[in-house]
């Protein structure tokens, strides 16, 4: 298993094929995924997911004590510029996991990647998430009107916010 850096409480690493039952925890969790740009996954679809995200370098496993609690999404877009989105399972949110590993991917991605950027691309009615973001220094810098489909509802648009903190501006 390939640890990218631990907290306190966590280590974060890439995901192994191992961990699709961890996963299928959060994807088949429809008050976890709704806000989500994919569709609520079936057990079985776990399987195939924990395997693509073993191999891409763009997801990566919150692990606290051997459980999978989260999965966090880092992405290069381009410019020194990442895109950072995070699900974690129910039963272990409002514990401080999120803000400690997103927190440490900041770090982590500043310190040891040279990322310029981290920004997030939040719907406007998820305040748990926005209240993440800013309870980790990212603030404001835009909001998108009616930028994607609502899930069920292909005739309505939500609309997003981004966030973001520079290299300089992280403590």
């Amino acid at each position: 298993m390939t640890e990218l850096f631990s907290t306190d409480r966590l280590i974060v690493r890439k995901f192994t094929p191992a961990d699709y039952d961890d996963l299928a925890d959060i994807l088949t969790d429809v008050e976890v995924t709704y806000f989500e740009p994919y569709d609520t996954f079936t057990r079985e679809a776990c399987i195939q997911e924990a395997i693509n995200f073993s191999n891409s370098d763009e997801f990566y496993a919150v692990v606290l004590e051997g459980k999978v609690i989260g999965k966090i999404y880092f992405s290069d877009k381009g410019y020194g510029s990442y895109e950072i989105g995070y699900t974690f399972n129910k039963e272990y949110q409002g514990n401080g996991y999120a803000s400690e590993s997103i927190k440490g991917m900041m770090k982590y991605a500043f310190s040891t990647l040279g990322v310029r950027r981290i920004f997030a691309e939040i719907d406007t009615r998820n305040s748990k998430s926005i209240r993440l973001v800013e309870r980790v220094g990212m603030r404001k810098e835009a909001e998108h009107k009616e930028l994607f489909p609502r899930k069920g509802e292909n005739d309505v648009y939500n609309d997003f916010f981004v966030y973001a903190i520079l290299k300089k501006e992280f403590k």
